[in-house]
């Protein structure tokens, strides 16, 4: 566990309730005082407003999980990343499936998860040098 505090707010963002939990439990025990959460599956559908949420939270980074159909939620990060509300921010990509994307959409700096403590940390120390990155 780090002894370093970090005061930016972290957006863990995915489809899958076991999987924002074990991130934000990830990120609070690596210094993250702040990590807020949410589900893609809320953004797409219009039942949240995801330029309300990142104003509201203003996080610093976002992870951003792309599932299942990877090439339409590769899609959907794109109209994401390219809105006036990410400017600014950083962005770490995760997905359970990298090849597979990356079939699909080319190739990606996406982080794969599939759960193993590594997968976790590897994603935690992308945080950190998202944070660090100008």
């Amino acid at each position: 566990m780090s002894t370093t505090r970090y005061d930016e707010t972290v957006a863990v963002l995915n489809s899958s309730e076991d999987t924002v939990e074990m991130l934000r439990y990830a990120l609070q025990q690596n210094g993250f005082s702040s990590v807020v959460t949410g589900h893609i599956h809320d953004f797409k559908t219009g039942e949240a407003d995801f330029p309300k949420y990142l104003e509201t939270h203003d996080p610093r980074v976002v992870v951003y999980d792309v599932t299942i159909p990877y090439d339409k939620n590769w899609n959907f990060l794109q109209l994401i990343l390219d809105s006036d509300h990410m400017r600014g921010r950083r962005l770490v990509v995760t997905t359970t499936n990298k090849k597979r994307l990356e079939e699909l959409v080319g190739p990606t700096e996406a982080f794969e998860i599939v759960g193993k403590p590594y997968d976790i940390d590897r994603i935690v120390q992308a945080v950190k040098t998202a944070l660090n990155r100008d």
